[in-house]
């Protein structure tokens, strides 16, 4: 049961006990717009994503996770680009004014924001069906953001982290039976953005996505919008032992190439600059001239054609 239930209220009472962090934010929250000026030299990076309950969460989430979800899966749009974040708006629709509950959520949300010296600098709440949309935004040294379009043939593709285990939390959800669920759940429930990752891409990718739909989805956007192909390795796939066990015991072998949520980068870079690579990726293919994307599965070609998640699909 709320105390205080109004707009201004819930604002004031959640989501303004951070201080400015970043130079760049000139007002936050308080005013009718906030202000941020953009350095010289640099770009602004803006996205925004919007989470709905039975739609990209389940009903009865925890609320810190989803607030730390949230704000990971912009962040991420953010480091697919190699974009530093800076700030971030929140709007929240709220069926009802739930004290505990908006406490939890503002806990994971600005605990992330912390890590990342993040400011809320505003947004807004009303009345309806649970569903939040935030818009993050970064800075980018001017002319030098990861693009999809810019793979070139021959460019050898990565990936950061491993690949399927928030897929592999999602069936947990669902119903599997995982003897160590732990891991995939907490990939599922809350994502690490990888923000330094995607800076420390500039000058060395050609061209870089986050993967939020899917492998084969996402990668499919970089093929298309950089009018290329690509075959993938099975073998150097990054599978975690978990991943690896749920494959054999139902033969999904798909699962990982199309589930979503994994939020981690995928990235071409040229064999010359390859030796340049200063974080942990894995090596899982190659970018071609001829379009479409195939895997090398058993020692055999074959053309994938699976998609990342849509909506209205």
């Amino acid at each position: 049961m709320a105390a205080q239930s109004s707009e201004f209220a819930l604002i004031k009472r959640f989501f303004t006990r951070q201080p400015i962090k970043n130079p760049s934010t000139r007002l936050g929250v308080g005013d009718d717009c906030a202000l941020m000026a953009v350095p010289d030299g640099y770009e602004l990076a803006i996205t925004t994503d919007t989470m709905v309950e039975n739609v990209h969460f389940f009903a009865g989430t925890d609320p810190e996770q989803l607030g730390h979800k949230l704000l990971a899966v912009n962040l991420s749009d953010l480091a697919s680009m190699g974009a530093r974040p800076v700030s971030v708006t929140l709007a929240l629709t709220l069926p009802g004014v739930d004290d505990d509950w908006l406490a939890a959520f503002a806990k994971g949300f600005l605990a992330l924001a912390e890590r990342y010296s993040v400011d809320l600098i505003g947004g807004d709440t009303t009345s309806g069906p649970l569903t939040m949309t935030v818009q993050a935004m970064g800075l980018v040294p001017r002319g030098q953001a990861l693009l999809r379009s810019t793979a070139k043939p021959g460019d050898f593709i990565y990936m950061t982290g491993c690949l399927g285990d928030a897929g592999l939390g999602l069936k947990i959800k669902q119903g599997y039976n995982c003897a160590n669920p732990g891991a995939a759940l907490k990939r599922f429930n809350t994502p690490d953005p990888a923000c330094e990752a995607g800076q420390a891409l500039i000058g060395t990718a050609n061209a870089c996505i986050d993967l939020s739909d899917g492998l084969a989805g996402d990668l499919g956007h970089i093929l298309a919008q950089s009018k290329v192909g690509a075959c993938l390795n099975w073998d150097d796939l990054p599978l975690s032992a978990d991943v690896l066990r749920y494959i054999k015991e139902t033969g999904d072998w798909r699962m990982p190439l199309c589930a979503g949520d994994d939020y981690e980068l995928c990235f071409t870079v040229s064999p010359e600059k390859a030796g340049q690579l200063s974080m942990e990726c894995s090596r899982i293919g190659v970018i071609e001239s001829q379009p479409g994307l195939r895997l090398n599965k058993s020692g055999g070609i074959q053309s994938l054609q699976v998609k990342g998640f849509e909506h209205f699909s």
